[in-house]
C-alpha cells in the first residue's frame, strides 16, 4: 500500500478538496493499492497512518507539502513515523521540497523529496522501492546516496493536466469538502493548468513547476465541472490556477462552454493579458459566471514592477479597475509593498496608486503583503541576497521566527523601518474597513456599517495612525461570527 498524506493547513471550515494527493491517487487508481489521508478533516492523522501501516504492507508514505503550517504539521507527522516505524520510507512532494530540497533532505527522517509535477516521478520511485529501477534515472527526484549526501537528479518536463487521469473523487468524502463561500453553498476547486510561463523574481512557482504552463482542454475541465454539479450538487468553483486566462481564444472558448452551468466562480490572471482582451471576450467571461478575479497587481511604481520582473505597467492595472466594473466582476489586487532599494518610496506611491484604483473602481478587494523573497540565490530583486540567511532544515523552518516569515506576519526585513511598517499595516486596516471584503460570509450584517463608519473619516484624511478603535471593532465582530457554517 502506498499512503499519500495532505497535512493540515487550514480550519476544518476552509479546508478544500486535497488536489495534490488527488492528483497522485490518479495515477496510482487501479495500478496500486493506496489511502489517502486528510490531515485537515481528520483530527488523528498519526493514529490513522499507524493504523494502516499495522493492517498492510505499506511500502512508502508521501507527504505533499506546502512552506507554513502545512509543513509543520508534515513535519511533525513525518517525524513520529519514523520514530514509531521506521522500516516505512518517506518522501515528500509539491512546493517546499520543490523548491528547498537540500533542507528537506536535512531532515533524517525524509528519506526522498520529489522536486516539482510528482505523478510520474512517484510511479518511478515505487518501482525503485522494488528494485526495478535505480534511483539516479528518476528525473524530478532528490534522494541521499549510500554516504549521506544528497542527489539531485535532472529536472523532470511537465505534462499538463489532459496527459493524465481524472482525479478519483469516489476515494474522497467529497460532501465534505463543499463549503459554503462568497461564491455559493457548496464551493468546489479545480485546477486546469500547471506551470508559468513568466518570470517574476518574488515568485517560487516557476522554480517549482517550470516557465512553461500547460493547460487543460476546455471541454475536459467543463466534463469535470459537470461532474461535480451531477454527483455532488457543487454550484460555484474556485479555480487554482496561477494564470487561468493564459490566451484569449482559450479563455473565450472555456467559458462558452462553460455558460450553460450556472456557475459563480474565482480565478487569477494577469492584467496584461487581460487588458489586450476584447470587450466581447469580457462578456463571455462575464456570461459564464466569473465572479471574481485575482490579479497580481504587486506595486503602484512602475520601477518596482521592472525590478520585480512582473512584466506588467500600472497603467495596465487601471485599466482592469475599470474592465471588471465595467462588466460586473469583482477585482482582487495583491501589492507587495517595500522595495528593498527604497521601501519608503514604493510604500508611498503604491497607496497613493491603491487610493486611486478604488476611485475608478470602490469594489476592488485590496490585499497587502510586506515584501518577502521566495529563497531563490541571484534571483531575489531588491538586492537581498547578503542580508538573509535562510533555514536549512525543516525544523528550523517550522521556527516561530520563520513561521512569521513565510506567514507575512513579521518578516523582520532589515530593510523595513518600523514606521514603515506600521504604515502598511495601518494603511491596510483602514481599507479593509472601509471597504469590508465580501468574502467574509461569516460576518453580521451589521459589522459592515460599524466598519465603514468608523474608518471613513481616517480614509477621508488620510490618517492611518493608531487605528486602535478599528482594531477593536475588528476583534469584536470576530467574536460575534457564527462558530459554525450550515452547508
Amino acid at each position: 500500500m502506498i499512503i499519500l498524506f495532505h497535512p493540515r493547513a487550514t480550519k476544518p471550515r476552509n479546508c478544500r478538496m486535497p488536489l495534490a494527493a488527488l492528483a497522485l491517487a490518479a495515477v496510482l487508481e487501479g495500478r496500486e493499492e493506496y489511502a489517502i489521508v486528510d490531515g485537515n478533516l481528520d483530527d488523528t492523522p498519526l493514529d490513522s497512518i499507524i493504523d494502516l501501516i499495522d493492517r498492510h504492507h505499506v511500502e512508502l508514505l508521501g507527504v505533499s507539502v506546502m512552506p507554513g503550517p502545512q509543513m509543520v504539521a508534515g513535519m511533525e507527522v513525518s517525524r513520529e513515523v519514523r520514530r514509531l516505524r521506521p522500516h516505512v520510507p518517506i518522501v515528500w512532494g509539491g512546493y517546499f521540497p520543490s523548491i528547498y530540497p537540500d533542507a528537506t533532505l536535512n531532515a533524517r527522517y525524509i528519506d526522498y523529496a520529489v522536486r516539482g509535477q510528482g505523478e510520474e516521478t512517484l510511479l518511478e520511485l515505487i518501482e525503485s522501492i522494488r528494485g526495478q529501477r535505480d534511483l539516479s534515472s528518476i528525473c524530478g527526484l532528490s534522494y541521499k546516496d549510500a554516504f549521506g549526501l544528497h542527489r539531485n537528479n535532472p529536472e523532470r518536463a511537465m505534462k499538463g493536466p489532459d496527459s493524465f487521469p481524472w482525479v478519483p473523487y469516489h476515494r474522497i468524502p467529497v460532501e465534505r469538502y463543499l463549503r459554503p463561500s462568497f461564491f455559493g453553498k457548496r464551493t468546489a476547486v479545480h485546477h486546469a493548468s500547471i506551470g508559468c510561463p513568466f518570470n517574476c523574481s518574488f515568485c517560487g512557482v516557476h522554480a517549482a513547476y517550470g516557465r512553461d504552463e500547460k493547460m487543460e482542454s476546455p471541454e475536459r475541465t467543463v466534463e469535470i465541472l459537470q461532474h461535480l454539479i451531477s454527483q455532488y450538487n457543487a454550484d460555484s468553483v474556485q479555480f487554482y490556477d496561477m494564470n487561468f486566462f493564459l490566451r484569449e481564444d482559450h479563455a473565450r472558448k472555456l467559458c462558452d462552454l462553460m455558460e450553460p452551468l450556472k456557475l459563480r466562480w474565482w480565478c487569477e490572471a494577469r492584467v496584461d493579458i487581460m487588458s489586450r482582451y476584447s470587450d466581447e471576450t469580457m462578456a463571455a467571461i462575464a456570461r459564464a459566471g466569473c465572479t471574481m478575479i485575482f490579479f497580481g497587481a504587486e506595486s503602484g511604481a512602475d520601477w518596482v514592477l521592472k525590478d520585480m520582473q512582473k512584466g506588467i505597467t500600472t497603467e495596465q492595472t487601471l485599466i482592469m479597475a475599470q474592465r471588471t466594473r465595467q462588466f460586473g466582476i469583482i477585482p482582487e489586487f495583491s501589492f507587495v509593498v517595500g522595495n528593498p532599494k527604497d521601501p519608503d518610496t514604493d510604500t508611498r506611491e503604491t497607496l497613493a496608486f491603491i487610493r486611486k484604483i478604488k476611485r475608478i473602481n470602490p469594489d476592488s478587494e485590496i490585499i497587502i503583503q510586506h515584501y518577502t523573497p521566495t529563497p531563490q540565490p541571484g534571483q531575489m530583486y531588491g538586492d537581498v541576497n547578503d542580508k538573509i540567511i535562510f533555514p536549512s532544515t525543516p525544523a528550523e523552518w517550522a521556527s516561530k521566527r520563520w513561521l512569521d516569515f513565510t506567514l507575512r506576519i513579521d518578516t523582520g526585513a532589515p530593510w523595513l523601518r518600523t514606521r514603515t511598517k506600521k504604515l502598511i499595516d495601518n494603511f491596510e486596516l483602514v481599507v479593509a474597513s472601509r471597504w469590508p471584503t465580501v468574502q467574509d460570509i461569516r460576518a453580521p450584517k451589521w459589522s459592515r456599517f460599524l466598519l465603514k463608519a468608523l474608518s471613513a473619516w481616517r480614509y477621508r484624511l488620510h490618517f492611518y495612525e493608531l487605528p486602535v478603535e478599528l482594531q477593536w471593532a475588528h476583534n469584536f465582530i470576530n467574536l460575534r461570527k457564527p462558530k459554525r457554517e450550515s452547508l
